[in-house]
């Protein structure tokens, strides 16, 4: 009998509870409680993540061009103040017509390390050193700048300073990383301004192709501003007739770079490596400029020295001989099963690290050599030209000479 009636009361408290959790959760307010006003609107909705995104890439993409305009430094700070307001998944969805996450984010090295030599003071004896540019701050530093420090070196007497031809990465170092570098214009109009007399222009182009040829008009332009204006020579001297022909500089820098390539690759001697099969590919950007020929020419060269597993090649596959294909059919045919690629250009920058090495893109050549299925073992070195001793002292003869020219 006790068992049944504490079932019913059981059974009574449930039915109880169910009906006072009847209609939802909320409980009933409370009668004696103070009034609650009314809820205001609902604020606008913020900027979804795409949309910031958008803004951003498209602020990089303002300043992602060959022309300084009078709103520059203000687009660059935009652009960059855009960027540190995203959050790390906002940043990874940036991206515009040039615009991506690399733009800002990627770790190219310390930008701190780099000597923008952009000071005044320059006294009556200047030597503008002219670079295409890099965004790449370890190469930057390290090729452009071994450059500039080796030439101050040899020549006290004359203030050293830089000047970018590619406005496209002024804009973006300046940016990114708040260092200002002078495009041609600045650096001339800033000799002008501190009463320069005689100036020397060295190139550190590897030829004498477009970027030589518009370097010369520019300087042309002030050529009445200084009491004496000359410009040196690039590093592999003066272009030739045809791809046969080759001089004194080809020849230093195919011995410069090989034995670099030797070295660290491991190998006392170029013939021990081939011993081994292995063959070096250098890279070179490549040109529809007449001066391709000198591409040739350092073909020829290497074979004149008795480089015979050396080879080159350039990004834009001109010459034809040089396109990435043909050089992967001239290894293979030649019977060598191990690569090293390194690239013929002065600046390991972006062309070494994304055309050469990159092994997340299909196109670059160390996938296409991978993939081509014909190498046991593909690898690459990213140094450029700049960084060598031999290269370097290059680049202080050819300043040499000028300034000493009668």
């Amino acid at each position: 009998m006790k068992k049944t009636i504490a079932m019913i009361l059981a059974i009574g408290m449930l039915a109880a509870m169910a009906l006072a959790c009847k209609g939802g959760d909320t409980p009933k307010a409370d009668p004696t409680a103070a009034p609650v006003a009314e809820s205001a609107e609902p604020a606008p909705a913020g900027k979804t993540d795409a949309e910031l995104a958008a803004e951003c890439a498209a602020l990089i993409d303002a300043i992602y061009v060959q022309e300084r305009n009078e709103n520059t430094d203000a687009q660059c700070a935009a652009a960059k103040a855009a960027w540190d307001a995203l959050t790390d998944a906002q940043k990874e969805l940036v991206e515009g017509e040039e615009a991506d996450p690399d733009y800002f984010g990627r770790d190219t090295g310390d930008a701190s390390k780099d000597d923008p030599r952009n000071a005044d003071g320059i006294g009556e004896n200047e030597l503008l050193v002219v670079s295409f540019g890099t965004s790449f701050n370890d190469s930057r530093a390290e090729d452009v700048g071994g450059i500039e420090t080796a030439l101050a070196a040899a020549y006290p007497d004359w203030s050293v300073r830089r000047a970018f031809t590619a406005q496209i990465i002024i804009n973006h170092v300046q940016a990114r990383d708040g260092e200002f570098i002078d495009n041609m214009d600045q650096a001339l109009e800033r000799a002008v301004a501190n009463g320069v007399k005689n100036l020397v222009v060295q190139p550190t182009h590897l030829m004498q192709g477009a970027e030589y040829d518009e370097l010369c008009e520019a300087v042309a332009k002030y050529q009445d501003k200084f009491e004496s204006v000359k410009v040196a020579l690039p590093l592999l001297g003066k272009v030739g007739a045809d791809g046969a022909e080759t001089n004194a500089d080809k020849e230093a820098v195919a011995k410069a770079v090989t034995a670099a390539a030797v070295a660290d690759a491991g190998y006392e001697t170029i013939e021990d490596a081939e011993a081994n099969g292995v063959a070096f590919v250098f890279m070179g950007h490549g040109t529809s400029h007449n001066a391709k020929v000198t591409y040739t020419q350092m073909q020829t060269m290497m074979q004149t020295l008795g480089y015979k597993n050396v080879f080159i090649g350039t990004v834009e596959g001109e010459p034809e001989e040089t396109a990435c294909e043909a050089v992967i059919e001239a290894v293979h045919a030649a019977g060598y099963d191990k690569v090293v690629l390194r690239p013929l250009m002065v600046v390991a920058g972006d062309h070494a690290n994304n055309d050469m090495a990159d092994p997340d893109d299909p196109e670059s050549w160390y996938s296409q050599f991978k993939d081509a299925g014909l190498f046991f073992e593909i690898t690459c070195q990213i140094a450029g030209l700049g960084r060598i001793a031999d290269v370097q002292a290059l680049y202080v003869a050819h300043t040499g000479a000028v300034i000493n020219a009668e």
